[in-house]
């Protein structure tokens, strides 16, 4: 079952035990998360079984709301900064 998190899905697979100490293995071994060794293999399948138009399409609307996310945050801190500021002068 697929959970919003914000801007992204999240989702829950159980993997065997044996496999799953591979993966753990695995990803230690790159020094990354086994989630994100996940992730990055899973955009690479979709990347294969999709056109890549579409994969490409997605691919940029995924980096357009990044963007937007981040501008958003650094765009609020801006304005509890000056809000602060603003309260402290008063």
């Amino acid at each position: 079952m697929a959970i919003r998190h914000g801007n992204k899905t999240y989702l829950q697979i159980l993997l065997d035990p044996h496999r799953a100490k591979l993966l753990m293995d695995v990803a230690e071994s790159l020094q990354v998360r086994p989630t994100s060794w996940i992730r990055d293999v899973v955009y690479r399948q979709l990347e294969s079984c999709v056109p890549g138009d579409a994969y490409e399409k997605a691919l940029e609307a995924d980096k357009e709301a990044w963007r937007d996310s981040v501008k958003r945050r650094v765009n609020g801190r801006l304005r509890l900064k000056k809000e602060s500021e603003n309260a402290t002068e008063d």
